[in-house]
């Protein structure tokens, strides 16, 4: 897996309101709201609440990515727990998907779709 490089001014921070947990039975329900954003926009997801993550979650995490960079986009996550951070950098992963450049500002809530502009 690759790193590319992308212009993420241009993306949507999104955040899901009350997720606490990536962790096996949340990861389905995320890719079904997130797949469709991801194939259409750079997409930077704000995991700011979430305190678990387990590998369904990084699986998760892995086709997000995956999907958004077969169809020429970038997904990156943005303000990542210290606990959460640590587990991607255990797993090499925060090289690919830990974005740097969160403002601390985010979309909030249960609807993901927010326009990029």
């Amino acid at each position: 897996m690759s790193s590319t490089m992308c212009n993420m001014m241009d993306s949507v921070l999104l955040a899901r309101g009350g997720m606490k947990e990536l962790v096996r039975g949340h990861d389905v329900e995320l890719l079904q709201q997130m797949m469709p954003l991801v194939r259409e926009q750079n997409v930077s997801l704000d995991l700011r609440d979430v305190e678990r993550i387990d590998a369904a979650g990084i699986a998760a995490l892995i086709s997000l990515y995956g999907c958004a960079h077969d169809t020429g986009h970038c997904f990156t996550v943005a303000n990542a727990s210290a606990r959460v951070a640590g587990i991607l950098a255990l797993v090499g992963l925060d090289r690919i998907l830990l974005s740097h450049n969160a403002d601390g500002q985010s979309h909030s809530g249960n609807n993901l779709e927010r326009s990029a502009a």
